[in-house]
């Protein structure tokens, strides 16, 4: 990513993560739209701490941007958890599809095309780390 863009993702965070409860609604109301498959993946986890793990997870990666390769060792961690749950890869498409959606309902105007398209940079770098350990579990 660069320089612009993990300034774009971390000035659009600091909006969105004044409505942490906002966002994760949002999220997970357009996801389980979007994709009503994985909603039973979630039958035995509590909302609220779900979305608490969702906002905060969130904002140890915008954090970190900067120094992306350190962070992969925990994302690949975190895909191999999300495997175990039963996440697959025609998973990734719709949460990042959500998790746009979501931070553009809450973010509002300032969630320009600009953003969106850092914002997916940085989620399709995520996603790719997370679905990588995951993809050789597999195999």
């Amino acid at each position: 990513m660069s320089p612009e863009q993990v300034a774009r993702v971390r000035s659009t965070w600091a909006l969105a993560a004044a409505s942490p409860r906002d966002l994760a609604a949002t999220f997970y109301a357009r996801l389980f739209a979007a994709a009503p498959e994985v909603r039973p993946l979630f039958a035995h986890v509590d909302p609220a701490a779900q979305a608490e793990k969702l906002t905060q997870t969130l904002a140890v990666v915008v954090k970190g941007l900067d120094g992306l390769p350190c962070l992969i060792p925990a994302v690949e961690a975190l895909g191999r958890r999300h495997a175990t749950f039963g996440v697959t890869d025609a998973h990734w498409a719709p949460v990042g599809d959500a998790l746009l959606w979501a931070l553009a309902d809450v973010v509002g105007p300032a969630f320009d095309a600009a953003a969106r398209d850092a914002w997916a940079a940085a989620y399709g770098a995520l996603a790719d780390a997370m679905r990588a350990p995951a993809d050789v579990g597999r195999a």
